[in-house]
């Protein structure tokens, strides 16, 4: 089994910087996309951002309400992957979730929550205004 832990969540002024982590432990873990979704109280878990490993070609995405404030990055050897939150504002509270996939070939989209296996507990972020 692999078990993902969040790191790093907290509260912040709006535009400030939050940075989170992800470590993944557990069986021999050889997911390809490892991302970030969140969730705000009454709304639905989004997509935010994720990253495929090196071997896949180490592509990033993001959702377009984070992109050029967010980046997305993975160490593999440390089986982590990080998320830089700048600029925050307001409507990015919410609770954040790790995940990753389980590494077998599938045509489900990255954005697509049914694409992962494996998930975290989640860390929360709140950025007052």
């Amino acid at each position: 089994q692999v078990q993902l832990v969040e790191s790093g969540g907290g509260l912040v002024q709006a535009g400030g910087s939050l940075r989170l982590s992800c470590a993944a432990s557990g069986r021999t873990f050889r997911s390809s996309v490892m991302g970030w979704f969140r969730q705000a109280p009454g709304r639905k878990r989004e997509f935010v951002a994720a990253i495929r490993s090196s071997g896949s070609g180490g592509s990033t995405y993001y959702a377009d309400s984070v992109k050029g404030r967010f980046t997305i990055s993975r160490d593999n050897a440390k089986n982590t992957v990080y998320l830089q939150m700048n600029s925050l504002k307001p409507e990015d509270t919410a609770v954040y979730y790790c995940a990753a996939d389980s590494g077998e070939a599938t045509i489900v989209a990255v954005t697509t929550a049914r694409r992962y296996d494996y998930w975290g507990q989640g860390t929360q972020v709140t950025v007052s205004s």
